[in-house]
């Protein structure tokens, strides 16, 4: 009897804190089929941040496969550059600027792509130029794996080959170490015309049939031999570097030799007011030579680090020329934007009566218990929209509204911060650390595939504009759910560990090309993609508001900082203006506005509709309709050229009037009579829009 009363002790205490935590399962409303954790918020914890109960993911792809043990303990990159290393296979390219790259059964390819251009779309064409790979490799076909990685580079390993690959973007070289005296091989996709060398045997001079030369640089003199498509060399041990040689002229080729023993093995970006500051850790000696895309290269200042710009060292990209820099810290500039919560120039006062009409109707529609819909996305939509009725009534002088309001926010928003909304919800995933959703877990397919880290910024955006606006309003409501609010912006807002230990670093924003990514942990042939610019930059625009209604001034800078960056980048790749130099005359002709944006294709299709509805091409870029959007579209003869074309494709019938309106409030811009009347006659306006605000939009033209 004395030895099992333990046991039996044991097994009541155990019994007594089940039911414990199923009654505070239940109390939360969060389910109990889920690996819940119910501590949610720990006062002692070290960095006392909310983190959402947790689930356990059934289909999310197992990250230990291709990161380093070390790595797998922290949140890990979903919508990163060089996603497609660590999905499935990992053999499909990315674009690494100039080249695309391919791993592969040990292997490195390196490909100078070449463009398919026709009307409807630009695309790099992957062809392996040169493959690189250890010679009598007793591992042929194992698994590359990623080392480390940071903002503007990734270090990728091939264990069996004793070869470590320093993928930085920009670099117009590739570079790798060899260790333990490494016999290599490299491939061609093209016979070699001829080998040739210096007098050191640290350079050798690749000259293929196909046109293409490359240049080899090793740090100690090496001796190769080559067949028809083959070059070898043995022993070797230490720093090889590859680079096409993109223009035959001899002022190109010493330009590459005199930067070729300067090599970057990381790079890092740090935020400042409306500026980022790139720093390249940098081994070897010499200056850095790097290249610049047409965005860094309008907002490259030489204020406090020195730069030398190479206007005629260009290689090509689908990015636009790819120009030399020689300095290992750029800093850049961006031009800044105004973060307000009302319209930018005011409203027109003989308008008001107009605006207050539309809203008591607007208003009346407003019922939470109406909502059918359990998307993260859809529900967030409602919510915004809702949101841009308070902020309209504030601004024309209208209180009546703001308790319903309110109230709407309140019974739309708390039940997905305190776990109530039993159809759906949002949980923490611990194998790459961040968000999910109930659906999600299941269905790669529910939320738009929220699950799968797809669109995070676009659905979390909008909750975190509702919840900036109602903390606006309500205080005391604000700081009651501050934490769960902060943990929802944080998911794609977080600066890194040491601000939040649960999310990976930006989780959409490419801190390279400048803006962000929407994809998820999908393996994609043309790498990570984006659709919509313009929620994007609600995203980021939204975080700004949060940080000025919790009184964050950091939390404004950086918010105002990603979404400026963002706004430019759509003005860069996504806008198509008549005298575009980055894309091709075909399609520039046919296209004023990019449909989906992949890392190495332009398309002008949507995921959900065809390129002929243009119309839609457009409003996918404008939605939702923000005193931000002012900043989008501040060039008017662009605005005249996209809304011209566009309107070539709007229904004549009473269908589908909701993506009508947000043609019509770019035609307001410069024709806000014209667009007026029009918007006065839609019957129906999409979910993200109301009547309210398109005559608040239309009225604040001045």
């Amino acid at each position: 009897m004395k030895a099992g009363a333990p046991k039996l002790l044991n097994i009541l205490k155990m019994a007594l804190l089940f039911l414990l935590c199923a009654f505070s399962v239940l109390f939360q409303g969060y389910n109990a089929d889920l690996n819940l954790n119910t501590n949610t918020v720990d006062e002692n914890s070290q960095d006392n941040h909310f983190v959402f109960p947790k689930a356990n993911s059934l289909v999310m792809p197992n990250p230990s496969d291709y990161f380093s043990r070390d790595l797998v303990s922290t949140p890990l990159p979903t919508n990163s550059f060089f996603q497609n290393f660590v999905l499935k296979n990992g053999d499909q390219p990315e674009y690494i600027q100039p080249y695309l790259i391919r791993s592969a059964n040990s292997s490195i390819s390196i490909s100078y792509p070449s463009q398919n251009i026709s009307s409807a779309l630009v695309e790099e064409i992957f062809h392996p130029d040169l493959t690189i790979s250890a010679l009598k490799n007793p591992k042929p076909t194992q698994r590359h794996v990623i080392s480390a990685y940071s903002d503007l580079s990734v270090i990728l390993d091939l264990p069996s080959s004793n070869l470590r690959f320093f993928l930085v973007r920009g670099s117009p070289y590739l570079t790798f170490a060899v260790n333990g005296k490494t016999s290599i091989s490299i491939s061609t996709g093209d016979s070699i015309r001829k080998l040739s060398r210096d007098g050191s045997f640290t350079k050798y001079t690749i000259r293929l049939r196909n046109q293409q030369t490359w240049i080899l640089y090793a740090s100690s003199p090496i001796h190769l031999t080559h067949t028809v498509s083959t070059i070898n060399f043995g022993g070797f041990s230490g720093v090889i570097r590859i680079a096409l040689l993109a223009n035959s002229d001899s002022t190109f080729e010493k330009i590459l030799d005199e930067h070729s023993s300067a090599y970057p093995v990381s790079g890092s970006a740090t935020f400042g007011s409306f500026a980022l500051k790139y720093k390249w850790d940098v081994k070897g000696s010499g200056k850095l030579l790097m290249l610049a895309h047409p965005l860094h290269r309008r907002l490259l200042t030489k204020a406090n680090a020195p730069v030398t710009v190479l206007e005629d060292f260009k290689y090509r990209s689908t990015d636009g020329e790819l120009v030399g820099v020689i300095g290992d810290a750029w800093d850049l500039e961006a031009e800044s934007i105004p973060v307000s919560w009302h319209s930018v120039k005011g409203l027109k006062k003989k308008s008001i009566p107009e605006i207050i009409r539309a809203l008591d109707k607007d208003v009346k529609t407003l019922n939470a218990s109406n909502i059918s819909t359990t998307s993260s996305y859809f529900y967030g939509k409602l919510i915004g929209r809702a949101a841009r009725l308070a902020l309209i009534a504030e601004e024309v002088s209208y209180p009546k509204i703001k308790p319903v309001v309110v109230k709407f926010l309140k019974d739309m928003i708390e039940p997905w911060l305190n776990g109530k909304f039993g159809a759906n919800g949002f949980f923490y995933e611990e194998k790459w650390g961040g968000l999910v959703t109930k659906q999600g877990i299941h269905d790669t397919a529910a939320d738009f595939g929220f699950g799968i880290y797809n669109d995070h910024h676009f659905h979390l955006g909008y909750f975190v504009y509702g919840i900036s606006v109602l903390t606006k309003f309500d205080p005391s409501w604000g700081n009651q759910y501050k934490k769960q609010a902060y943990s929802l912006m944080e998911d794609y807002m977080n600066l890194g560990l040491e601000e939040n230990q649960h999310y990976t670093r930006l989780r959409n924003f490419d801190l390279w090309k400048l803006h962000s990514w929407a994809s998820g942990v999908t393996e994609f042939p043309f790498g990570r993609n984006q659709e919509s610019t313009s929620e994007a930059i609600n995203a980021y625009y939204s975080a700004a508001l949060m940080g000025s209604a919790y009184g964050d001034a950091d939390l404004v800078s950086v918010g105002s900082t990603l979404a400026a960056l963002e706004i430019q980048s759509a003005q860069t790749w996504w806008h198509v203006k008549g005298d575009n130099k980055i894309y091709a005359p075909r399609f520039v002709k046919n296209n004023k506005v990019v449909g989906i944006l992949w890392s190495r294709k332009r398309d002008s299709i949507l995921w959900f509709a065809a390129a002929e509805r243009k119309d839609i091409r457009l409003s996918i870029q404008v939605l939702p309709l923000l005193p931000i959007t002012e900043v989008v579209f501040s060039d008017v003869d662009y605005v005249k050229e996209l809304v011209k074309w566009a309107l070539t494709s709007v229904p004549k019938n009473r269908t589908e009037e909701g993506w009508k309106g947000f043609v019509y409030a770019l035609e307001a811009i410069y024709k806000p009579n014209q667009a007026l009347n029009k918007v006065r006659d839609l019957s129906s306006h999409d979910d993200g829009n109301t009547l309210s605000n398109l005559l608040w939009w239309i009225h604040s033209r001045k």
